[in-house]
């Protein structure tokens, strides 16, 4: 009779589950007002009065709508920081004696402060960390609306070595929960064991009871695949105390699991429920991947038990014209030509990214190595990297804040981030050996510390003693205040207690003295910087740790090393997109080092470079540079050129086109992954290449500048491939494409607009520009226009601009009005191209 009740029951517990869900989140972006304030004082008289302030809806980054300016700083793209206040009026959406209402800011940059009806909620200094606050207690209980004022002091606007955005650029949302409830991030859930056959489950739930009495509920899961179906489930009776909470397990087994990979990306849900008194109180959904990885040294990386090279790069967390606010669909754009190149994997460099855009590696497929410190203990400088060379306030950053802050910015970081099954890694820091004065002078090859830069042949050579002599000249070496193997193992410790599931590494730029100082040893995998100059001796002198290439150039060499080194699985270029940055006395170069595309999402070269290297696909593409530009020397028409140097061997950004003076010396660069390939001008052969004659796999050839078709060929008879370039004639037009034609009226969607100048055949010109001017009819709004161009300063907000190749690009965002919008491109002499897109 137990027995049958207990069924009923369950049927039961079934059918309320479906009859009442529990909704956790409200969207919380929209309604805010926003003010610039004139000092950095922060606010007495909390509300604050905002009758005249902006309406801003989030994310929202007010330095992106900022003009360049060259009198301010490089590091951070020439764009401007200060202080701003924010304010939300909202109604109280639950009595606080039922439910508790906190509110999820996913990322604020920086030094934001929280008030609520003008009581202190509290602060957090980093900008890339999630924080939440409880509201329950300082709710109105009167009917009269909260505010919730939020200032974000970031005056010290050059305190990174990037664009890092200001304001609150992340999502924003409101969250209301029954008293006994699973928490923020409440979940933890891994797959201890992973075949293509069976795969064990383990979900960790923790439960709150913020009441005055013990509670008895129960806890049901169902583990629901990519259709919904349900392919487990479990239910576990619970007792909790009052004003406690704890941690109750629940295992799984799926049979004939569908694994997750960066191939097939398959996703899978568990629905879990609090149940009290047959009432669901509250519901949880944790989105997951089924799959194992398994690192091991000398051998590699295994994903599902199969060797996987990762094809990598690393990425800055801004949009190009859209600042840091970056809207889902800029990253599905960028996202989806990383993926075409046959890149599997991104490292976060160097801070804690949105959850939305682990989201969207979690769906399309791509491994993260998630990133959490650029600095620990002591300051980088800004400007030049290396060690703080300066001591002006604008520069003042995080390490003021690491020593009280860290251990709750990895906390929050981690327990957020730890369900995703993209994220394979934990990085914990990236090149911290610079600020740690003795690492680089052990090495021997840095002599003058008042010239720090100064590193000899470091970057030409490996090391030049032997691990004994390093570990001597380490224990002598003069320390700081701080040991940086004692940092890096507690962070590794805090993370290890939060996720012992995921492998740690770090990112090392001075792994001579890293791999004898301990420092190497406080992670499970460490990656070099730079330096794979190191790795055979690394493989030699320390073959029980796993070394691979956590950052690099981007270059033949660089994938050289995972090709012909099991134990190196990783290659991650810097970078795979332009950000703005990085460019100190570089005016007015406010962005760069895109090595697959540029700061617009445009193509460069190197994406064709890398898709003939990482995609096991017949592929030609041809790149063209004058001769005096390409690095060779002129040793002969059609022969393959010697250069000046060996750093000549390498891609670089060159023009995909066939429009010069006639008779100029042109190098033609042809990237494929056949072995033959042969060059034809206007129908003539120029002769074949063969691969064996390309020390970086590239085809050269010198050609006089004639003006009609340049074709490359490749492949067996009946097989073969070609690309083609042509000589373009005058413009006679433009054209405007979208990357959508629908787009949803929830004012987050966006499509991307092309405008491209042609010539009278239809073709691309690429060596002529004009000024495009965008309208916009209907219910959506323009989030700005560039042209990938590393130095355009003109304002991304405008709805104008010089093309740059013959191209730019506007992006439009849509309302919550639904209806036609119609976006009309506008160059002086030509005719006036329009599309028109639907709002649904």
């Amino acid at each position: 009779m137990k027995y049958i009740l207990w069924v009923f029951t369950i049927v039961f517990i079934s059918c309320q589950t479906h009859e009442d869900k529990v909704e956790r989140e409200t969207d919380f972006n929209f309604g805010w007002k926003f003010a610039l304030q004139n000092d950095t004082a922060k606010p007495t008289q909390i509300p604050m009065e905002d009758d005249q302030w902006r309406q801003v809806r989030l994310p929202h980054d007010w330095s992106v709508e900022a003009s360049f300016d060259s009198t301010l700083e490089g590091c951070t793209g020439y764009l401007p920081g200060g202080v701003g206040v924010y304010q939300k009026h909202f109604a109280t959406p639950a009595p606080q004696d039922q439910k508790s209402t906190f509110v999820l800011f996913d990322g604020v940059y920086n030094n934001a402060t929280y008030w609520l009806n003008g009581k202190l909620l509290g602060e957090n200094p980093y900008g890339y960390s999630p924080v939440y606050w409880d509201l329950t207690d300082y709710l109105t209980s009167d009917g009269k609306d909260n505010v919730l004022t939020v200032h974000v002091d970031h005056s010290r606007y050059a305190d990174s070595r990037w664009y890092t955005g200001s304001g609150i650029y992340r999502h924003v949302k409101l969250i209301t929960l029954n008293k006994l409830r699973i928490p923020i991030w409440g979940t933890y859930l891994t797959t201890p064991e992973v075949s293509e056959h069976h795969a064990k489950v383990k979900l960790e739930v923790t439960v709150e009871n913020d009441q005055d009495t013990e509670s008895s509920f129960i806890i049901t899961t169902s583990l629901l695949d990519a259709n919904g179906a349900a392919v487990a489930s479990a239910n576990t009776d619970c007792v909790l105390d009052k004003n406690n909470k704890d941690v109750f397990v629940q295992n799984f087994e799926v049979d004939q699991p569908a694994l997750w990979s960066p191939d097939m990306p398959e996703m899978y849900k568990a629905l879990t429920k609090v149940i009290k008194d047959g009432v669901v109180v509250d519901e949880y959904t944790t989105p997951f991947g089924i799959r194992s990885v398994r690192f091991e040294a000398g051998k590699g990386f295994f994903l599902n038990d199969k060797f996987t090279d990762v094809k990598g790069v690393c990425l800055h967390h801004d949009g190009g014209l859209v600042g840091a606010a970056v809207p889902r669909g800029v990253w599905v754009r960028r996202l989806k030509e990383l993926k075409a190149c046959g890149v599997n994997a991104i490292r976060t460099a160097h801070n804690p990214y949105s959850k939305e855009f682990l989201d969207l590696c979690d769906e399309m497929g791509f491994l993260v190595q998630n990133e959490i410190f650029d600095e620990f203990d002591y300051a980088k400088d800004k400007r030049q990297n290396y060690h703080d060379r300066h001591d002006d306030y604008i520069t003042r950053g995080y390490v003021e804040h690491f020593r009280k802050w860290a251990k709750s910015d990895l906390t929050r970081q981690v327990l957020r981030d730890r369900n995703h099954p993209s994220v394979f890694m934990w990085s914990i820091g990236n090149e911290i050996e610079w600020t740690y004065l003795n690492y680089r002078y052990v090495t021997g090859f840095w002599k003058d510390p008042d010239d720090p830069q100064n590193s000899g042949n470091y970057w030409g050579s490996g090391p030049m003693f032997s691990p004994e002599e390093l570990k001597k000249r380490y224990d002598e070496s003069e320390k700081g205040d701080y040991i940086l193997t004692e940092t890096a193992e507690r962070l590794n410790k805090w993370v290890k207690e939060l996720d012992p599931s995921r492998t740690t590494t770090a990112n090392l730029v001075v792994p001579q003295t890293s791999m004898v100082s301990g420092y190497a040893d406080a992670v499970d995998v460490v990656g070099f910087s730079y330096r794979n100059k190191d790795i055979a001796w690394a493989q030699k002198y320390f073959p029980h740790k796993q070394v691979t290439i956590n950052e690099n150039p981007g270059t033949w060499d660089d994938w050289k090393q995972v090709l012909e080194n099991p134990g190196v699985f990783s290659n991650f270029m810097w970078t795979g997109i332009g950000y703005i940055g990085e460019r100190h006395g570089d005016w007015p170069s406010k962005s760069g080092w895109s090595d697959l595309l540029d700061i617009a999402g445009f193509r460069v070269q190197g994406w064709n470079y890398f898709k003939s290297i990482w995609i096991n696909k017949p592929h030609i593409s041809i790149g063209t540079l004058p001769i005096k530009e390409s690095g060779f020397k002129i040793t002969g028409f059609s022969a393959q050129q010697l250069p000046n140097n060996n750093g000549s061997y390498r891609w670089r950004d060159s023009r995909m086109h066939w429009n010069y003076k006639e008779g100029e010396l042109v190098m033609v660069e042809v990237c494929s992954n056949h072995t033959i390939v042969e060059l034809l001008l206007n129908g003539r052969t120029l002769g074949r290449k063969s691969m064996s004659e390309c020390p970086d796999r590239i085809f050269r050839w010198t050609v006089p500048f004639e003006a009609g078709t340049l074709t490359a060929k490749a492949g067996f008879d009946g097989q073969e491939i070609i690309a083609e370039l042509h000589t373009t004639t005058q413009p006679v037009g433009i054209t405007l494409t979208t990357d959508k034609n629908e787009l949803l009226a929830d004012a987050y969607d966006v499509a991307h607009l092309v405008v491209q100048l042609v010539d009278k055949e239809g073709r691309a010109i690429k060596t002529e520009n004009v000024k495009v001017e965008f309208e916009i009819e209907g219910e959506a709004r323009l989030l700005g226009v560039d042209t990938g161009a590393d130095d355009n300063t003109q304002d991304f907000q405008s709805n104008s601009i010089l093309t740059n190749k013959g191209r730019c690009l506007a992006i439009i965002q849509s309302t919550k009005k639904k209806g036609n919008v119609t976006v009309k491109a506008k160059v002086q002499g030509f005719d006036t191209q329009q599309v028109v897109l639907r709002m649904n």
